[in-house]
């Protein structure tokens, strides 16, 4: 028995030891963080929210327009709208959609879903009433949270969702008297609340009176219960729910706080900016639930494109952390009076979404002193994956290493085989917080899997011999706007539908302010469609970010031998035409 047990120990050594040879970015770790995470013994998103709300009960948790909720009232608050949600039938496992920006409201309803035992369905409010009906229909959501602002939406999508109720919030939701007077200049003075109307519609602040007054529901949640349905185009084609369960989520929370605990000074009390709206999976793990895990406050920002609103609130706020991608740190290192904002305390400025450039991080560092650390992660994952220190003395240009209790193949894209270190290769992951697979999607999940649970990201990645991951292409034809993300296929779909698009193929490309442009060739059947006309049809039905910059009239598209239209073909002959033109101007 004891030579076995010696044998064990000897076996695990030496598995350990490998590991490690296999895993040289261990060397890189700041002081302090662990190679592995006990992630097993950590609960749910539930018992980290009540632990916080218990341990930081007087401490601010969000703040919006000025007004702070302490973590205290955020736990009533969802404790009341959990009631609320029970009370209408909401049962364990259903789920719940969220419509909103960065308000006060969200939080509060995606924590009262979770007391409540239901899965949230992040919605960007952004969403055509197409967009919509197809995320609504698919997740099978019975109840959907909706700020007024983007309520005509709902309205107009309505006769063709599978609803059971739907529930209207204001930006000054659970603000008091301030949030009452937000809300006049919201409807009378800015008028952003086109005119809508949904019969039977429960207002938030209504429901959250009623479930005041009933009893707490009490529901056991496991870490292997849905937390979140997170809608992304995946690797390919349409919009998918990735599906995120409590454990996959909360790993990731534990992961992140491992990473920036030794960088972190616990005699400050840490502030995040949070311009990134939280229904993205990125904020939502690394400034949401970040923050809720170690006491800080999310400052929420509702509208960043307001640069001017947004240096304002920045001008107020004595912050030490914040998330953002390329094109926001851009903006802000440009705008008027940004040269007037404290940036004394900030400690952390993490980037990720689409690729920082070095222009841009040399103006944020030279405005703030903060130097910008990148990071990748996908929805997927929840998100992340890879990160650089938290403050790197220089701006690396590369998304950084593994954190904690993951696992990075670089892999032939053909036959799944391991390249060699410095050599291209598909970037796979394994880990905690990896997704289960799509929602009800067996064959897209059995797509993106290799036999041995390594997730295919669709990202083509380079490692040094140190451990540092560099993005050098995809494989993927996902469209990049400013961290959002655009599936070419749908935005193909929408343009195809137009009686007088004989063929269209689309792809994104450079571009300096958001770092890729969605551009789409159309093969047109009539004289009389036009670049304008093309575009109008898809303002009516897709995102804004969606539509395309340009639109490119050709007489063929360039296809394989069996009819597939080639995207890299027409990416690859733009990118050489623009070079050509460069050379020459």
């Amino acid at each position: 028995m004891v030579e076995d047990r010696r044998k064990a120990k000897a076996q695990s050594t030496s598995e350990k030891s490998r590991a490690y040879r296999d895993r040289p970015w261990l060397d890189l770790y700041p002081k302090g963080v662990p190679a592995e995470l006990d992630t097993e013994k950590l609960g749910t998103l539930l018992d980290l929210f009540r632990e916080s709300v218990r341990s930081f009960a007087e401490r601010p948790a969000y703040r919006s327009f000025g007004k702070s909720v302490s973590f205290a009232e955020v736990g009533r608050f969802a404790s009341a709208f959990s009631a609320w949600l029970r009370a209408q039938g909401i049962e364990k496992g259903d789920r719940v959609a969220l419509m909103m920006p960065n308000i006060l409201a969200y939080p509060i309803a995606m924590f009262g879903a979770h007391l409540a035992g239901a899965a949230v369905v992040n919605i960007n409010p952004l969403y055509t009433s197409t967009e919509l009906i197809h995320q609504i229909n698919d997740s099978g959501a019975r109840l959907i949270v909706v700020l007024e602002n983007v309520a005509h939406t709902v309205a107009e999508a309505l006769p063709r969702l599978k609803l059971d109720k739907v529930v209207i919030a204001k930006v000054g939701d659970v603000m008091g008297l301030k949030g009452t007077l937000i809300n006049f200049a919201n409807r009378h003075v800015k008028k952003a609340v086109p005119p809508f109307e949904i019969k039977h519609a429960a207002s938030f602040s209504a429901a959250l009176q009623l479930g005041a007054t009933l009893p707490t529901p009490t529901v056991n949640v496991s870490a292997d219960d849905i937390a979140f349905l997170q809608y992304t185009g995946g690797t390919t084609g349409t919009s998918k729910g990735a599906v995120l369960r409590h454990r996959n989520v909360i790993a990731n929370v534990e992961q992140i706080t491992a990473w920036f605990r030794p960088e972190t000074d616990p005699a400050v009390s840490q502030v995040m900016i949070a311009a990134l709206p939280l229904y993205h999976v990125y904020a939502l793990t690394c400034n949401c639930l970040y923050m809720m895990r170690i006491g800080g406050c999310c400052v929420l920002i509702a509208n960043p494109r307001d640069i001017k609103g947004f240096v304002a609130t920045l001008r107020k706020t004595r912050f030490t952390a914040m998330t953002g991608v390329n094109t926001l740190y851009n903006a802000l290192a440009q705008a008027p009076g940004i040269e007037k904002v404290d940036f004394s305390g900030l400690a952390i400025s993490s980037a990720g979404g689409m690729a920082v450039q070095e222009g841009v991080a040399a103006k944020w560092r030279s405005l703030t002193g903060s130097v910008i650390s990148e990071g990748y992660g996908l929805s997927e994952t929840s998100p992340v994956v890879t990160a650089n220190r938290g403050r790197p003395e220089v701006f690396t240009g590369t998304i950084g290493v593994p954190v904690p209790s993951t696992e990075v193949s670089l892999r032939a894209p053909e036959d799944g085989a391991e390249v060699p270190v410095g050599s291209p290769g598909e970037l796979c992951v394994r880990g905690p917080q990896v997704m289960q697979g799509y929602w009800r999607a067996p064959n897209a999940t059995a797509a993106v899997f290799y036999p041995d649970g390594f997730l295919r990201t669709g990202d083509v990645a380079t490692m040094s011999p140190d451990g540092q991951f560099r993005i050098v292409d995809r494989i993927k034809d996902m469209i990049s706007i400013s961290g959002l993300k655009v599936t070419p296929n749908e935005v193909e779909a929408v343009i195809a539908s137009h009686p007088e698009v004989g063929e269209v193929a689309v792809i994104g490309l450079p571009d300096p302010q958001s770092g890729e442009a969605v551009i789409a060739y159309v093969v047109s059947r009539s004289l009389n469609l036009t670049e304008d006309v093309v575009r109008a049809w898809c303002r009516e039905r897709l995102a804004a970010y969606k539509v395309p910059r340009r639109v490119i009239f050709r007489e063929s598209l360039p296809k394989t031998n069996v009819g597939k239209v080639l995207r890299r073909a027409l990416r690859d002959e733009a990118l050489q035409a623009k070079d050509g033109a460069a050379r020459t101007s």
